[in-house]
């Protein structure tokens, strides 16, 4: 029978009506395909992917298909956002087989989990083709295939580091900082912004790091880049212009056809990075994308116990991005008619359309500035105009079919969602951002944790069940630390602390000084693997490491900076050479490099002080204080009546101050 209608997954339940005998991933049904001798077929994908759905509706709910699939294979249904370690194997084997992979990935394996056969989207004609002649050699060459998936499991559990790797001696230099830039430039496209390639994904991660990069070093290319990135980004079709929020990525090398799915990890990264950018520049059009975005997550993406939902779907009524374009007389329909003119030629809307199919996607063609002077308005004049307009249209879009909600909540992504709130206060000052982040930090306190001081990773109608992932432990105390930062309130640094001692117990391989993805604790899979690289989310061992040097800082704890070092030792080459998919361990680099401000603010007025500090861009420091020496750092630095600001390095400080213009200027 298919099973998939008790699972805790979205994705899985839409799967739940199909005539394929789906099962959840579980030792049981491994076992029951070593019974019945019979391969597994291992079909993974996520809610809001699109070609998961085309593959959905043409073969798994196709009578014969299904027919086929249940009689020669145990056919089982993973969803890779609550269980990345299932997708990360055989991600692999697909990787390995193919040289890509992707999603739906379907895999082919023997009963004991270990593949032999690995691809993505399959049309019916070929998916009949290829589960035919996987079923025959299974039967006729049965122990080809079994030497085949030997072979192959060999090169899933090699690991990109080693543990008998010599690591280079652990301190880096301003010079060797410097000089990561240089294999940046070329992959740099500082006309349209992003890297010189399409399809363009935002990658924040890469654009916190030349922010950084700029800061420390004074280089203006890096910031020029992470500008023309931003500002292009934000005219683009990825960028939804009407009710805030990103799409996850462009299909072109101009940000105009998005690929409509709106996923939480991104919006949350990129809130981080525009209020980042937002310190820096003071441009008004990242406020503005800072508080539409946040908009739509509380609209959208927010529960109502504190949680933020996974992800919207790219579909509705069984057309990718239906709900987000406009053809030209829908458009006219919801648009006042004297503001028409204007307004179309502000978002480049026509009958023939500007995408497909006459279909129009919003794009703004200038900025505002440049576009109301052309139009002899002033900027509050077409501001007033546009807001009139996008709620038009907002309201028209309404009334559609809306696209499907992923509504279960996944430990990492909030915490990156956390931390995006707590990026916007910094940036604004606006304490609703503040207590929107306290409010999910409590939520994740209150539902992920277990008596073990161990977490969950999911959480979906009341109930939390998968064991989480080195991502979720790494993210969650990072952004605990965040929230100590604004709040000077000591329980989320030790729920920082907490949750890395658990991590350091039951994830870290000590021979490598590195963090395996899962933990000791966990099922048993065919590899346990490192995360090293940065890619759209960052690494979960590059975060770890940042993490412990500041958890370092914070508690004056030498074994903490010692692995932080090591785990950048051990990356170093790559760090060097292989720009934006290490770039969360460069800015590691770069705190190490160039020494790490401690701000300690002591006092009754420590709070106040605090914010008014951090709403300037300050990469490098480290914030800590209120009234209690209760830190290290904050040892003897309590005076009666004032309230003092230190800056430290390397735990010694300069003569204390008592205002933010003169602390700027001493970190300065």
């Amino acid at each position: 029978m298919n099973n998939l209608k008790y699972s805790s997954s979205p994705y899985l339940q839409q799967h739940a009506d199909n005539p394929v005998h789906w099962q959840e991933w579980s030792e049981e049904v491994l076992n029951r395909a070593k019974v019945e001798n019979k391969p597994l077929l291992i079909s993974i994908g996520y809610a809001a992917c699109h070609w998961c759905h085309v593959m959905e509706h043409e073969s798994f709910s196709d009578e014969e298909v299904a027919e086929f699939m249940n009689e020669n294979f145990v056919c089982i249904k993973v969803d890779r956002e609550e269980r990345p370690d299932v997708d990360r194997v055989y991600m692999d084997a697909a990787q390995l087989i193919n040289g890509q992979g992707g999603w739906p990935l379907n895999a082919f394996a023997l009963p004991n989990g270990k593949p032999f056969f690995a691809g993505t989207y399959f049309s019916k004609a070929r998916w009949m083709d290829v589960l035919a002649k996987i079923s025959k050699l299974y039967k006729n060459d049965n122990k080809r295939v079994v030497e085949y998936a030997e072979q192959l499991t060999l090169g899933i559990n090699a690991q990109p580091v080693s543990a008998s790797l010599n690591v280079h001696e652990t301190e880096f230099t301003k010079r060797e900082y410097e000089q990561l830039f240089g294999v940046w430039q070329s992959q740099i496209d500082y006309s349209r912004g992003g890297f010189n390639r399409a399809p363009k994904f935002p990658l924040p991660t890469a654009w916190e790091f030349l922010l950084q990069y700029n800061y420390l070093t004074g280089n203006k290319d890096a910031l020029n880049a992470v500008v023309t990135t931003l500002n292009e980004m934000a005219k683009g079709g990825i960028y939804d212009q009407i009710a805030g929020g990103f799409a996850r990525y462009s299909v072109d090398a101009d940000w105009k056809v998005p690929h409509f799915e709106k996923m939480l990890y991104d919006n949350a990264q990129l809130v981080s990075l525009y209020s980042h950018a937002f310190q820096v520049t003071k441009k008004s059009r990242y406020k503005e994308i800072i508080e539409q975005t946040l908009d739509f997550v509380k609209r959208e993406l927010t529960d109502a116990e504190g949680g933020f939902y996974s992800s919207l779907n790219a579909d509705s009524e069984g057309e990718e991005g239906k709900f987000y374009i406009f053809t030209f007389d829908e458009f006219t329909e919801a648009v006042n008619e004297n503001l028409i003119p204007l307004i179309s030629d502000y978002y480049q809307i026509s009958e023939k359309g500007n995408w497909e199919d006459g279909k129009n996607i919003l794009l703004p063609k200038l900025s505002k500035n440049k576009f109301a002077s052309k139009h002899d308005l002033t900027l509050t004049e077409f501001n007033t105009i546009l807001t009139k307009v996008n709620l038009q249209l907002f309201n028209y879009r309404k009334k559609r079919e809306r696209p499907s909600i992923d509504d279960k909540v996944l430990t990492s992504w909030n915490a990156l969602m956390l931390k995006a709130y707590i990026d916007a206060f910094r940036a604004l000052g606006n304490e609703k951002y503040l207590q929107s982040a306290i409010e999910n930090a409590k939520f994740l306190e209150t539902k992920m944790f277990k008596e073990d001081n161990g977490i969950f990773r999911n959480y979906m109608n009341q109930k939390a069940s998968i064991s989480a992932f080195l991502d979720d432990y790494a993210l969650m105390a990072q952004a605990y630390q965040e929230l100590y930062s604004v709040t000077f309130d000591k329980h989320w640094l030790n729920l920082s602390k907490s949750l890395t001692d658990y991590c350091i117990k039951h994830f870290l391989d000590k021979e490598a000084s590195m963090f395996f993805y899962t933990s000791d604790l966990s099922e048993t899979l065919i590899a346990r693997k490192y995360e090293i690289t940065d890619n759209v989310i960052p690494g979960s061992n590059s975060v770890m490491a940042n993490v412990l040097f500041k958890l370092g800082h914070y508690f004056d704890n030498q074994e903490y900076l010692e692995l932080a070092s090591v785990m950048l030792a051990h990356v170093r080459n790559e760090v060097e050479k292989s720009g934006p998919w290490y770039a969360n361990w460069a800015i590691l680099m770069g705190l190490q490099s160039f020494e790490i401000n401690e701000v300690a603010i002591m006092g009754e007025d420590a709070l106040a002080l605090n914010h008014e500090m951090q709403l300037n861009y300050l990469p490098n420091s480290l914030f800590l204080g209120g009234e209690f020496e209760n830190l290290p750092l904050l040892e003897h630095r309590l005076v009666d009546r004032k309230t003092m600001i230190y800056i430290c390095k390397n735990k010694t400080c300069k003569l204390p101050v008592t205002n933010v213009k003169e602390a700027w200027e001493l970190i300065n």
